[in-house]
């Protein structure tokens, strides 16, 4: 059986569905949205990936890469932010954040 492009992007569909209904599922927790985040960035990576290598064309793996710094710079600094938010509030619940303005 041969893997083509079709498969590659009913996976990123099951990624993104499963990403967008753990955004709006997950509204309390905030580590849960972050990574439900991720999955949405996976999913449209996987999809530069396919067309990529499906057109024979180096530009969507090299997108894909600058996407992933962007997603690991995001990371990096929400989980930051939760850090030093759970060590003032306790939690990491998402409707307490709105304390955060101002």
């Amino acid at each position: 059986m041969q893997i083509n492009i079709a498969h590659y992007l009913t996976i990123a569909a099951i990624l993104l569905t499963t990403g967008i209904l753990g955004v709006f599922v997950n509204r309390r927790n905030v580590i849960a949205i972050l990574m439900s985040i991720e999955l949405i960035l996976l999913a449209v990576n996987l999809n530069f990936v396919a067309f990529s290598a499906a057109l024979h064309d180096l530009v969507g793996q090299i997108f894909a890469l600058f996407v992933l710094t962007v997603a690991a710079a995001e990371s990096a600094i929400g989980l930051a932010i939760l850090v030093l938010f759970f060590r003032n509030k306790g939690s990491v619940a998402a409707e307490d954040a709105n304390v955060m303005k101002g």
